[in-house]
Order: structure tokens, then sequence, then C-alpha cells
């Protein structure tokens, strides 16, 4: 193998990884696009735990007033509840 035939072979070998690369690039960003344009619903398990979420904050509002209040009040509101 001569020096010229050595360049061309390297020559060669740049182009072919070159375009496999573009096509590569290609479609990953028509994978990005696909992706991009499907509409981001959320699902009935996301909802399900937002929902959830919303009542643990409702609960933690709840002991934070009677961690916070004083203990006779407290007392008095759970006997209250026993009561109902």
């Amino acid at each position: 193998m001569n020096f010229y035939t050595a360049i061309v072979l390297i020559v060669l070998i740049m182009a072919i990884t070159g375009m496999w690369g573009s096509r590569s690039k290609r479609k990953s960003r028509e994978v990005e696009q696909q992706q991009s344009q499907q509409p981001a619903l959320p699902s009935e398990r996301e909802t399900e735990l937002e929902e959830e979420v919303v009542n643990l904050r409702e609960r933690v509002k709840v002991l934070e007033r009677i961690a916070t209040d004083p203990a006779r009040r407290t007392a008095e509101e759970i006997e209250k509840l026993r009561d109902e």
C-alpha cells in the first residue's frame, strides 16, 4: 500500500463516519420533534397522585394546628369529635 492509497482510505473512512453521524443526529432530532408534538396530558395515575397530595396537605394543616394549639383547646376538640 502506497502513500496515496492510505490517504484515499483515510478520506473514505472520514466521509463514511461523517455521513453516519449526521444520519444519527437527524434521527434523534426527528424523535425529539415527535415527542414535542405529542400533548402532555396527565395520566390517570398522575391525577390520582395529585388528589392524594391535596388530601395529605389538608391533613398536615390539621396536625399542625393540633400541635401548635394549647392543650386544653385540643382536648376539647377531640372530645367533640368523639361525641359525634
